[in-house]
């Protein structure tokens, strides 16, 4: 037997700011190829230079339990033109494009909130660039309830890719045991 579809309806206040109702939890969002994830990253980054802020956005996601939703509203001017540039590149009323976007703020915070995570990422004139490791790990590790990554788990996952060190120094030789 299979999970339930998840669903998005969408509706705007009174005040003007969309509401996503969302029909799953944060972590049942699916994974997302890495490469959605980092063209999401350049059109995040075109639309902060274009000055492109969005609406200010409501996400409610439900549990199947009954539990208390989850609520993550947008107010941030970086977050909410951030989701805009995804929101027209996929839709934030898809699965795919909800998941991607969210994703994305995630790295985004965990790039903010964990200092180890500065060592994946490179800042120059042009932008930022983002290990392949990291934005791999960001495409599919699950996101909490909070529609955050663990920063743990991420780390975790990252030192399980990083290559082994050999244990003689590339210019040393060694001699066999006799």
């Amino acid at each position: 037997m299979s999970a339930a579809p998840i669903t998005i309806k969408t509706s705007p206040t009174k005040g003007g700011v969309m509401t996503y109702l969302v029909s799953a939890p944060p972590e049942d969002l699916p994974q997302v190829l890495p490469r959605d994830l980092e063209r999401a990253w350049f059109a995040a980054r075109s639309a902060a230079i274009a000055a492109n802020d969005g609406p200010a956005l409501m996400f409610r996601f439900l549990r199947p339990d009954g539990e208390m939703p989850t609520d993550l509203a947008l107010t941030d001017g970086d977050a909410r033109c951030w989701a805009e540039a995804v929101d027209a590149a996929r839709g934030l009323d898809t699965v795919a494009g909800l998941s991607i976007c969210l994703r994305l703020l995630a790295l985004i915070d965990l790039l903010a909130r964990e200092r180890w995570a500065s060592g994946h990422i490179m800042i120059r004139r042009d932008g930022a660039e983002i290990d392949e490791a990291l934005l791999r790990a960001a495409a599919e590790i699950t996101l909490n309830r909070e529609a955050r990554f663990d920063g743990q788990v991420m780390r975790a996952r990252l030192s399980r890719n990083l290559p082994r060190q050999s244990m003689v120094p590339p210019d040393s030789t060694v001699s066999p045991r006799p």
